[in-house]
């Protein structure tokens, strides 16, 4: 009886005992061919860690806080600004001003407090008139709502001033600097009746507000597959190790769906009422009927290019890559809070560009300034890195920002040379107090903190759970079913301290 050897064995006989491909196992080859090598590997365990640590998340752990809230949205208020100053355009011929908007730009929209019926200016105000180049000073006659008639103390009207155009809508902007009465006449509170003045001032305040969004992510492996032991010893960011791959790919999600909670709470925005997502049901999006509307959240970027500070460098490429842009910088601060302490959150290119600015002002340039500001020695002129320096009255510490220079996260993005790469976020230091109108009352607050769902009950932060027959029993399911979710959005108060880098 003849015997045939199956096609998988390996029984090819030989004369001598000798090392051939067919009595050795081949770890690169498979089928037939999968057992012809010779010689063992050298075997190296331990995985390769090529890129570091992968992660991006911590940066709102520096700058923020975390707090809990109960509600869909979250509601806060800002100040308004002290003085009264407006926009607008005057008529030389008659010297009326006419009020268009406050000093920010902000019109009679209803997303903003200022509406042209609550301007403040009022009769027998004194105000600075800066229109055609020159700065006059006036006495206000007459108010009748928008219009404003103010009258120059060195001349009749403003366009008998020589510098001054001739009559005509001119761009102007006006400043209350005080007022003059007559003797023997009513206070300013007997004003107002009939001609338009306000009697009072009264302060103004902008709510603005914000709503969580709902983040999820799942990892699955069935039970056979969680039993098999491998041979490569894996680890991962979140402290897993071991020889069982599947620790691995659930350590991995789960560092994945944290980064995506910090990457979410910075480039997220609201969505738009032309956007396909705010019309659920519509032609383009029936999948999306059933889940209702998916609304967005206003993320760091969104809110500053909204209500904060942009600024595109001196080269347009980097910015603050020499002083003048910093001074450009400051500037724009001292029209706002004027916050001393600044954090700088850059990429390489730009962290670079400041090192080179801050290194040509050594000892051994021009200036000498290295010395006590920097609290350098001669020992150290190679050391070229700069964590902070301060210009004028404001102080800036510089801090390497992996988000913007990994490759696979804004790193990326942004070498594709669009116009909208983040190079660098300027964030004030310190807290900020906003009345808060879920609580009713004045709350001191980072000007950077993420609010997350929690109850009693059930808390959102960071909510994870397994359900299936693998480890602890929930189903029947032949599996391991690992669940993550989140429900969060980003307060970002006082944005018009903050400075995008764009």
């Amino acid at each position: 009886m003849a015997i045939t050897p199956g096609g998988e064995l390996n029984s090819v006989p030989a004369s001598q005992k000798q090392t051939l491909d067919s009595n050795y196992i081949d770890f690169t080859a498979s089928g037939t061919a999968g057992w012809a090598q010779q010689y063992l590997p050298d075997l190296m365990e331990k995985e390769a860690e090529v890129f570091g640590n992968r992660t991006i998340s911590g940066f709102l752990a520096q700058v923020g806080a975390e707090e809990a809230m109960t509600s869909d949205q979250v509601v806060w208020s800002e100040q308004g600004r002290l003085h009264i100053s407006v926009k607008g355009t005057l008529s030389t011929g008659d010297s009326i001003f006419t009020v268009t908007s406050d000093i920010d730009g902000n019109n009679a929209s209803s997303t903003n407090v200022f509406t042209l019926a609550n301007h403040g200016v009022r009769l027998n105000d004194i105000v600075l008139v800066a229109v055609a180049g020159r700065v006059l000073r006036a006495h206000v006659t007459k108010v009748d709502g928008v219009a404003i008639t103010a009258q120059p103390y060195t001349v009749e009207h403003f366009d008998d001033d020589a510098s001054i155009a001739t009559a005509g809508a001119t761009a102007a902007t006006l400043l209350v600097i005080g007022s003059e009465f007559k003797k023997g006449v009513n206070g300013q509170g007997n004003y107002g009746s009939g001609t338009g003045s306000p009697k009072a001032v009264k302060p103004t305040h902008v709510s603005f507000t914000n709503k969580p969004i709902i983040m999820k992510d799942y990892y699955e492996i069935s039970g056979s597959d969680a039993s098999q032991i491998g041979w490569v010893e894996i680890s991962g960011e979140a402290g897993q190790s071991g020889y069982l791959w599947y620790l691995k790919a659930e350590g991995e999600t789960r560092s994945r769906f944290t980064d995506y909670l910090e990457m979410t709470m910075m480039e997220a925005e609201k969505t738009a009422a032309a956007s396909h997502i705010a019309d659920a049901g519509g032609t383009n999006d029936t999948a999306y009927a059933a889940l209702g509307t998916n609304s967005g959240t206003e993320g760091l970027f969104a809110a500053i290019e909204d209500r904060g500070n942009v600024t595109t460098g001196v080269t347009g490429v980097n910015a603050a890559t020499d002083l003048a842009e910093f001074d450009a910088i400051l500037a724009e601060f001292d029209k706002q809070g004027a916050i001393e302490e600044n954090m700088m959150f850059v990429n390489r290119s730009t962290s670079l560009a400041m090192d080179d600015m801050l290194a040509s002002m050594n000892s051994y340039g021009a200036g000498g300034t290295s010395y006590g500001v920097f609290n350098n020695s001669e020992d150290m002129a190679l050391n070229l890195g700069f964590s902070g320096f301060r210009r004028g009255s404001y102080d800036f510490y510089k801090s390497d920002f992996r988000y913007l220079n990994d490759l696979a996260t804004r790193g990326g993005i942004n070498d594709r040379g669009t116009t909208d790469a983040v190079r660098g976020v300027i964030i004030p230091a310190g807290t900020s107090s906003v009345y808060d109108q879920s609580l009713g009352k004045n709350l001191t607050r980072p000007f950077l903190h993420v609010r997350y769902r929690a109850s009693q009950t059930d808390d959102r932060r960071m909510k994870t759970w397994t359900t299936g027959s693998v480890g602890a029993v929930t189903s029947d399911l032949d599996a391991m079913q690992i669940h993550y979710l989140s429900e969060r959005c980003l307060v970002t108060q006082a944005a018009n301290n903050f400075m995008l880098m764009k």
